[in-house]
């Protein structure tokens, strides 16, 4: 069975190395803007199936996968530029914040397999310098909640609550595999 991972993130595609399943990449064109009163949870979802409906092929299963911070029940999408990042790390800096990470494992002939995966990172109260020295050294620009957990952003926490730690960085491998082996894939 072919399996293609509708994403160009080099942080899903190592994750989804590890299953030593073999996988195609593909980009998504996917318009990624929240839709009015669309809560944090429902954007990652809906944005995982339709990353995976825009890359589908009649003949494989397509992995999408989004993950969308929450704080204070607003969605936080990635910063993509310094100041954006600065301001993102001072506003979740001493509180917890909700990383949902959504999955859509999709077939082209439509079938559709999904799991959502909750981690709640508690920030350290963050001085507006240590912010600065961060953001300058690992320029987050890309990443939900403008840190790399994968890197220097895991000294920002005092602790994180997940089933599934590869969710943070992008991809929740323990549901990946649940869903692929539901699928029929053999997965170790």
């Amino acid at each position: 069975m072919r399996l293609v991972l509708a994403s160009t993130s080099p942080y899903r595609r190592d994750l989804l190395r590890r299953l030593r399943l073999p996988f195609e990449v593909a980009r998504p064109e996917v318009d990624e803007s929240p839709r009015a009163a669309e809560s944090p949870a429902a954007l990652a979802q809906r944005l995982a199936r339709a990353k995976a409906a825009a890359v589908s092929a009649a003949d494989a299963w397509t992995i999408g996968s989004d993950q969308v911070a929450e704080l204070d029940g607003r969605a936080l999408g990635k910063p993509g530029g310094r100041d954006a990042a600065r301001a993102q790390l001072a506003a979740m800096s001493g509180t917890d914040v909700r990383f949902l990470t959504a999955l859509a494992l999709r077939h082209g002939d439509g079938r559709c397999l999904e799991a959502l995966d909750v981690t709640v990172v508690r920030f350290r109260t963050l001085a507006s310098d240590e912010i600065a020295r961060y953001v300058d050294a690992e320029q987050p620009f890309d990443c939900a909640g403008s840190f790399k957990a994968e890197g220097l952003g895991i000294a920002l926490f005092e602790a994180i609550a997940s089933e599934d730690p590869t969710a943070l960085v992008g991809l929740p491998l323990i549901a990946t595999a649940r869903l692929l082996r539901e699928a029929g894939f053999t997965v170790p």
